[in-house]
């Protein structure tokens, strides 16, 4: 797979104007600012064909990538408080939307900011995933602003602090050293290869 062929192919404000679920779908999820926009840079080999905001909240639509023949889609971040009740309901009947489409997804990336414990809407997303049974790994970001001992003590935390954790793929991801970028192109690669 060739990831510097990737491409954007558009945005979608409202659930009405999603494409038709024609090919196998690589999801990326995970609250404002977890950097999602970043991962997807790093994976396609790019400086900004995801657009990267300092601004929480700044990823208002799902954006479609299109590599090959998957799409890879970035969900908007969720979990930003300084958004009106309005956006707040137009982006979960969204993203609902979107997951409860019946759509071809083959894989869900669900990051959360290794730094800290997953937040309540971090955990209630990972519930959503198990309970429909959507394929998932965890990626924890921002991994190169933890020292070893610091990680190791977050690792440990994750196991009581993860729904589930024992059977999760977890991966440890950084923007800035590229730490975990070949185990998430790997993991892409097998899932998409099944199709």
């Amino acid at each position: 797979m060739n990831y510097n062929n990737a491409k954007f192919f558009a945005s979608y404000g409202k659930y009405e104007q999603l494409p038709p679920p024609e090919r196998l779908e690589i999801v990326f999820s995970g609250r404002s600012n977890v950097g999602k926009s970043s991962l997807i840079n790093k994976i396609f080999n790019r400086k900004s064909l995801a657009r990267v905001s300092a601004v929480p909240g700044k990823t208002a639509t799902i954006n479609f990538y299109e590599l090959e023949n998957i799409y890879m889609v970035d969900l908007p971040g969720y979990g930003y408080a300084r958004v009106s009740k309005e956006e707040k309901s137009r982006w979960n009947a969204l993203i609902g939307g979107y997951l409860g489409a019946g759509r071809e997804i083959a894989l869900v990336f669900q990051l959360v900011d290794f730094r800290h414990p997953p937040t309540a809407d971090d955990i209630a997303m990972i519930n959503f995933l198990i309970d429909g049974e959507f394929p998932f790994a965890v990626v924890l970001t921002k991994a190169d602003k933890l020292s070893k001992s610091q990680r190791s003590d977050r690792r440990a935390a994750l196991l009581n602090e993860l729904p589930c954790a024992e059977d999760i793929t977890i991966i440890e991801f950084s923007a800035e050293t590229g730490e975990g970028v070949d185990k998430i192109r790997e993991i892409i690669e097998e899932v998409t290869a099944a199709d």
